[in-house]
C-alpha cells in the first residue's frame, strides 16, 4: 500500500498495489479532471513533486519530453514505484467533490435497443444500491478475461430513483467491444465500474449554456440536459446535435418534448452528408456563427471524437466564449484497439 500526497494541502490518499494515480484518487472521491484514460488526451497531466513511479506508454502530445523534463506526468497511466509521491493537485483544504470510484458492480442488461444503424441504447438496471454520479459522467464495462477490453462509456441519463442507466453504444469497425455490446441479449448480468469523469456543470453557474454533439457524443449532453431541465434551470439551453444523415438523429422525439415543455430550451439537429428540408446542413464549426454570432457570457459543452471537440472549442472560443466556461469531452482511441470505442464516425 502506497501514498499520494496532496500538495498544497498535505492530505495523503492510499494507493492500492497496482492501482493507477488517477483510480487512487477517483476511490476517495477526489475529482482530478480525467477523459481518455489511456495516455493520450493529456487532462490529468500534473507535476509530480517527489516520489518515483512508472509513466506507462503515453503519446507525447498529451505529455512531451519538454513536460516529463519539468517533473509532469499523465496520472491516468502513472503508478507507484516506492511508498509516496507527492503531486501539485488539489484546493488548499482539497475537500473531496465527487462520488468514489466504485469497482465490479453488478447490473442486469433490461433491454437494448438500436437507435440508429450503428449506435445501440443499453439499458441496465443494479442489483445491488444505485450508482451515485453526476450528470456527464460515465462508467467502464468489459469482459477482459473472455479478451473483451474494459472501455469507456457516458452515461445517457440523469440519476434515476430505481437506478437505471442508459448507455450508448457506437458499433466501430474492428472495435471488440463495443462488437460484443451490441451482439449482448437482454438478460445478462455485466461489470462495471464508475462514475469516472470531470465533464460536469458548475450548478453555482447561472449562464446561458450551449451544448454541440455529434454521434453518440450526445449521451454525456443529453445527462446534462435533463439534469439541468429536471431542476428548473432558467437560462437558455440550446443543443446543437450533428449526425451524417437523417437516420443517424436519434433522440428527436425527446429532444421535441423537450423544446415543447421548456421555453427556454432550444434543440438544432444538422446533417453533414444528406440534404434534408428543414434540417440545417453543415458541420457545426461552419453553422454556428450564424447560429449564435456571439458566445460572450455563456457556457458551453462539447462531446464526440476528438477532432469534432477540436474544431468546435476553436469556433466557440473565437466567437467570444471564455476558456474556462468551455468544458469537453473528446472520445479518443484506446490504446491496443486503434479504432477505438467510445466515439462516433467522424461526421
Amino acid at each position: 500500500m502506497g501514498r499520494i500526497r496532496l500538495h498544497p494541502s498535505s492530505h495523503l490518499v492510499p494507493c492500492e498495489a497496482g492501482d493507477t494515480v488517477l483510480e487512487a484518487l477517483e476511490r476517495a472521491g477526489y475529482a482530478l479532471p480525467n477523459n481518455c484514460r489511456a495516455g493520450a488526451c493529456g487532462e490529468c497531466r500534473v507535476r509530480v513533486r517527489s516520489g518515483t513511479f512508472d509513466q506507462g506508454f503515453v503519446l507525447d502530445m498529451a505529455l512531451s519530453s519538454e513536460d516529463r523534463r519539468a517533473g509532469f506526468g499523465l496520472m491516468c497511466m502513472a503508478k507507484l514505484t516506492g511508498e509516496e509521491i507527492e503531486i501539485e493537485w488539489g484546493t488548499v483544504d482539497a475537500r473531496p467533490t465527487m462520488f468514489p470510484t466504485r469497482e465490479n458492480l453488478p447490473f442486469v442488461l433490461v433491454d437494448s435497443v438500436a437507435r440508429t444503424p450503428r449506435i445501440r441504447e443499453l439499458v441496465l438496471r443494479p442489483l445491488a444500491e444505485p450508482l451515485r454520479f453526476w450528470p456527464g459522467q460515465y462508467v467502464r464495462l468489459g469482459d477482459p478475461e473472455a479478451g473483451v477490453p474494459r472501455r469507456s462509456y457516458s452515461l445517457a441519463t440523469a440519476a434515476h430513483p430505481d437506478g437505471e442507466l442508459r448507455l450508448h453504444v457506437t458499433r466501430v469497425d474492428g472495435g471488440r467491444t463495443s462488437a460484443w455490446l451490441h451482439a449482448l441479449a437482454p438478460g445478462v448480468t455485466l461489470e462495471l465500474s464508475g462514475p469516472h469523469g470531470g465533464f460536469v456543470g458548475d450548478p453555482s453557474v447561472a449562464t446561458p449554456v450551449l451544448c454541440l454533439a455529434a454521434g453518440s457524443g450526445l449521451a454525456p449532453i443529453r445527462s446534462l440536459t435533463e439534469a439541468a431541465l429536471r431542476r428548473g434551470f432558467a437560462p437558455e439551453v440550446t443543443l446543437v446535435f450533428s449526425a451524417r444523415a437523417e437516420e443517424d438523429l436519434y433522440e428527436r422525439g425527446l429532444l421535441r418534448y423537450w423544446q415543447a415543455r421548456h421555453a427556454t430550451f432550444h434543440y438544432v439537429p444538422t446533417l453533414t452528408r444528406e440534404r434534408v428540408p428543414g434540417i440545417r446542413f453543415g458541420h457545426i464549426p461552419d453553422v454556428l456563427p450564424g447560429l449564435l454570432p456571439s458566445l460572450a457570457g455563456h457556457s458551453v459543452f462539447i462531446a464526440g471524437r476528438q477532432d469534432f471537440v477540436d474544431a468546435c472549442r476553436a469556433v466557440v472560443e473565437g466567437l467570444g466564449a471564455k476558456p474556462h466556461l468551455v468544458h469537453v469531452e473528446g472520445f479518443h482511441a484506446q490504446p491496443d484497439d486503434p479504432l477505438g470505442d467510445h466515439g462516433q464516425p467522424v461526421t
